[in-house]
């Protein structure tokens, strides 16, 4: 069942195991609110477990395009398509969100990218091969990001 993520009452249901649940959780109410300013879209996520074929998506493009697969566990997913762009999100229990922009008309317009909760290390799976940019936010604190330009077709 997907809940909408309230950006102006920050909650961490459905975050609770991870060691930074307060960050993350403002890390993706700092979503919910880009989206609503941008583009009047409600962020709305799903427990992991109920949505599979969004994580399948989204770990076939990190397999093929850098050969990269998390050992964190992930808790919750959110997928959907504004202005001709689908958009999908996984939220893990170690901080990371990974977001897949795929626009569907432009290949220009096609990213992963990858945002650490404030409090959390860079992953293993990361460490290196990505230089990260620091952000402030009023709800997530500081968050460091990175991205990859997805090259294939899905």
């Amino acid at each position: 069942m997907s809940k909408i993520v309230d950006f102006k009452d920050v909650s961490t249901v459905g975050l609770e195991t991870s060691p930074v649940a307060e960050a993350l959780a403002g890390l993706r109410a700092n979503e919910a609110r880009y989206y609503m300013n941008k583009y009047k879209h409600e962020f709305t996520v799903t427990a992991a477990s109920e949505s599979q074929d969004t994580l399948n998506h989204v770990n076939r493009i990190l397999k093929q395009e850098r050969d990269i697969e998390f050992a964190a566990k992930p808790l919750e997913t959110s997928r959907f398509e504004v202005e001709g762009i689908a958009m999908a999100y996984v939220f893990y229990d170690s901080g990371l969100a990974v977001n897949v922009m795929y626009s569907i008309d432009d290949p220009k317009k096609r990213a992963v990218g990858f945002k650490l909760s404030d409090g959390m290390e860079v992953p293993s799976e990361l460490e290196g091969r990505f230089k990260f940019a620091r952000q402030k936010s009023k709800l997530a604190g500081t968050i460091r990001g990175s991205f990859f330009v997805i090259k294939g077709e899905y």
